[in-house]
């Protein structure tokens, strides 16, 4: 038994900020924002909206693309580091908002790689026969947790969702490998200092701003590139391709440059690579799921096809899944 993608969905708060937007905000400029990032502008949630309010709409989509509804979900799992708040979980309010009364839910944190790590759990459930059908959801809103005066964070970080929903089926098809790491001695490359048990909301760390996500930008971008090189070399290993059999590799929108340097090394062309970074900026645990739906809507994949998803995140926490559409 294997999991197999039954569909996708997505959704993109409507509000844009554009690299022109941020040049009125903080020392910035279009051009350097284009260059080192490959972003042009990203969306941003309305006031009245939370994780949930985007998960529950990427869901809604990809249900109505299977032709299902919330009562033939019985695995709901929400990757999310902005969940509405810090209990209950995110999956929970996303249950209640769909009236999917008959799954278990809960919220998994692997930062960026979160949706991978969503999806090996997921996946486990249904190649088990625990669950039957599973909607796995990355959702963010980053911007609440951006510190806007920081140039050098404020020009990643977005909002949005994207969902996916797993059945089983015994065909060759759906995911054939799924791994997921993790090395907790690089945690401060990439974390939010304020907020949990260690350091709560206080008017000292609303002074200094500790409430807002912090990221060693150099040390990352070193570290992703190789580490996502070595992960998708050793999924491909194991389900027994070569990179030139890939029909799309869909990575984390983190940046161009890392995305480039991670085609390069595999010898793989960008018009295999799919890219839309420059749309919708880092969504964390959202942008594989949304770029993945992009990619499925727009044709860029189709059935047999060989497609690879890979990322890389807080944590620091890594990942990759090999799918025979």
């Amino acid at each position: 038994m294997r999991a197999k993608i039954l569909s996708t969905g997505s959704y993109i708060p409507e509000r844009v900020i554009t690299n022109f937007d941020l040049e009125k905000m903080v020392d910035t400029s279009d051009e350097w924002i284009t260059e080192r990032t490959g972003i042009k502008e990203r969306r941003i949630v309305a006031d009245n909206q939370a994780t949930s309010d985007l998960a529950y709409e990427a869901s809604i989509n990809a249900l109505k693309k299977a032709g299902l509804t919330s009562q033939d979900i019985d695995l709901i799992i929400v990757a999310t580091v902005t969940p509405d708040m810090l209990v209950p979980s995110a999956a929970c309010i996303l249950q209640m908002k769909l009236g999917a009364s008959k799954a278990v839910a809960f919220d998994i944190n692997g930062a960026c790689t979160g949706f991978i790590y969503a999806l090996s759990v997921a996946e486990k459930f249904i190649r088990t026969g625990a669950a039957k059908r599973a909607l796995v959801v990355g959702a963010e809103t980053l911007s609440r947790f951006t510190d806007w005066t920081d140039r050098s964070i404020c020009v990643l970080l977005a909002d949005g969702a994207g969902a996916v929903i797993l059945e089983g089926t015994k065909k060759d098809e759906g995911i054939k490998v799924i791994d997921i790491f993790s090395d907790g001695n690089m945690w401060d490359f990439i974390h939010m200092p304020a907020g949990g048990s260690k350091m709560p909301v206080d008017e000292t760390v609303l002074k200094k701003r500790l409430n807002f996500i912090k990221m060693r930008g150099n040390e990352t971008f070193k570290v992703a590139v190789k580490t996502l090189e070595e992960v998708v070399v050793a999924t491909l290993q194991k389900g027994g391709i070569e990179s030139s059999q890939l029909n799309l590799l869909v990575p984390h929108q983190a940046n161009i440059r890392i995305i480039q340097a991670m085609a390069k090394r595999l010898s793989l062309p960008m018009e295999k690579v799919m890219v839309n970074i420059d749309k919708y900026g880092n969504t964390s645990a959202a942008s594989i799921p949304i770029a993945l739906d992009e990619a499925n809507e727009s044709g860029k994949i189709k059935k047999g096809d060989n497609v690879m998803l890979a990322a890389f995140g807080a944590g620091l926490t890594w990942g990759a899944a090999l799918i025979k559409w």
